[in-house]
């Protein structure tokens, strides 16, 4: 299903290009990526009303350099390229790209010195976010600058006639000052995108497509208790009611009380069949011992395949899987190499095996994490769960730092409560992204009661961003600060000492593993 109108993103291997992708969705144009070589009878085929070459981390001279055809510059079709994309346009088009001295990496300043449909409205100066290493030292024939930088003499250029524009800087980071503003000057005055793009729309002909599929046979799902796969749960069940069976497997690394609390939201309060399984106990099994992240995700997906095999093969006559596989999914799946370095592996991505024989169903394949909470609230579920901070999916697993066991979780999970407690009594919780606990493989010495105690040390972590792609940690006010820490400690067995982490996102991730 795609909308009347299409932007293309071409995948040249920059951590934003989801980014760029979600910020054309913001503005009510719907966009898709695909990897920078793809075909130009592909392209052709998608009839796209834009293209937007992304950035990436290579020079242009590089060996393994990534280039789409130079035919997409043939195309007749409005084309913006961003870092790397300008520096490929101006390779292709008989420009001059040489390697900087130095790399430009982070905060600059452009000055606008030219005239610009792309840059009009936006000041004369101007904070941007950049990260190039090549540059360009004369731009193509028939393209004018429109923009320098001290590090950049050509930080940006047009060709009107050609329907061409580069920026040597990342319009889709919020640290760009004037970045929507200039997205939207390319979306709609120069490549005349209209804004229809539509997620009412987009329910009801999901709604049409699934019922078409299923007819009459039955439909299985895996719900999490997460938004991603209780909202393709809910679209499916929409669609096809009393044929559709979710099943939730309790994994033993949930928040606390998570079990209960999914099948009530499911079944009591959303009428949805739903079949729980207490499987605690077997990933425990599986858990123990290890302490590599990768290993924790690993064995976690594995099992739960497993889980739902048994179960899946109980319901007679399923043909449909549902799956809350997300367009960022879709997206790392099909990249170039590189194309957003694999910092660890996402277990859900891949899906259930083929064995299975079932046809797989991915209602939400389409959305990003934004579009599915909309989407989710228009399906009846309640605000406060849809915006709930993001929770990984191998679970406490990869905040329990070490071996996982029960005893662990338990500890973990009752100081995690007490942190959301808190942050949501301050009016907090919608100012943060992502908040939790996590608890680390070190004893510290403490006195508690006046007595020596050897107890475990959680770290609190709260950051602030609006894409995941870069963080910055949460400014926590101290008063709240002492409320978690204090009544972590005096509450939850097990832990004499609270720390707060105050790294941002780079160099750091947000989750610990």
């Amino acid at each position: 299903m795609t909308s009347d109108q299409t932007v293309l993103v071409l995948d040249f291997g920059s951590q934003y290009t989801q980014l760029i992708a979600r910020r054309i969705r913001e503005q009510k144009v719907y966009s898709v990526v695909h990897p920078c070589d793809l075909a130009p009878e592909k392209i052709r085929a998608l009839a796209p009303k834009a293209i937007i070459l992304s950035g990436g981390p290579q020079s242009v001279y590089a060996d393994s350099a990534p280039y789409c055809s130079r035919e997409v510059f043939d195309l007749g079709v409005p084309i913006l390229g961003i870092c790397y994309g300008m520096q490929l346009t101006a390779y292709f088009l008989d420009g001059r790209v040489e390697a900087a001295s130095e790399r430009e990496y982070g905060r600059a300043e452009i000055e606008v010195i030219a005239e610009s449909p792309l840059l009009d409205g936006t000041p004369a100066r101007q904070q941007v976010w950049a990260s190039h290493g090549d540059s360009i030292l004369a731009a193509p024939p028939g393209f004018r600058v429109t923009a320098r930088s001290d590090n950049a003499p050509i930080a940006a250029f047009e060709s009107e006639s050609r329907k061409c524009y580069g920026i040597q800087f990342h319009p889709e980071v919020t640290h760009t000052e004037a970045g929507s503003e200039i997205l939207r000057n390319f979306l709609f005055h120069i490549a005349g995108c209209t804004p229809d793009w539509d997620l009412g729309d987009y329910r009801r002909r999901k709604v049409e497509e699934i019922r078409a599929a299923v007819g009459s046979k039955k439909v299985i799902a895996a719900v999490s208790g997460g938004v991603d796969s209780s909202v393709a749960a809910l679209l499916v069940a929409e669609a096809v009611g009393d044929q559709l069976t979710a099943i939730f497997v309790d994994n033993g690394v949930l928040r606390k009380n998570e079990a209960i609390q999914v099948v009530s939201r499911l079944s009591e309060g959303l009428g949805m069949h739903i079949v729980a399984v207490d499987a605690r106990e077997r990933f425990y099994e599986k858990l123990a011992g290890v302490e590599d992240p990768e290993v924790k995700r690993k064995r976690i997906g594995n099992e739960f395949i497993a889980i739902f095999e048994e179960e899946a093969k109980r319901i007679a006559g399923a043909e449909f899987l549902v799956q809350g596989t997300l367009y960022p999914d879709v997206i790392e799946s099909v990249s170039i190499k590189g194309p957003s370095a694999v910092i660890k592996t996402h277990h859900n991505v891949g899906g259930l095996p083929e064995k299975m024989g079932l046809k797989l169903i991915e209602p939400v394949r389409e959305l990003f994490k934004d579009e599915v909470r909309r989407l989710g609230i228009e399906l009846g579920l309640e605000e406060e769960f849809v915006w709930r901070h993001p929770f990984p999916g191998p679970g406490l697993a990869v905040r329990i730092l070490g071996e996982v066991n029960a005893e662990r979780v338990e500890i973990l999970q009752n100081a995690d409560e007490i942190v959301i407690e808190e942050i949501r009594g301050a009016g907090l919780y919608r100012q943060i992204s992502q908040a939790f606990a996590v608890l680390l493989p070190v004893r510290s010495v403490g006195v508690m009661g006046d007595e020596r105690t050897y107890e475990n040390v959680v770290a609190v972590r709260a950051v602030s961003t609006t894409d995941f792609m870069t963080a910055d940690w949460f400014r926590m006010p101290h008063d709240v600060l002492d409320r978690i820490a204090r009544r972590i400690v005096n509450e939850v067995r097990g832990i004499n000492r609270v720390v707060y982490d105050v790294s941002s996102k780079p160099p750091s991730t947000i989750e610990w593993e």
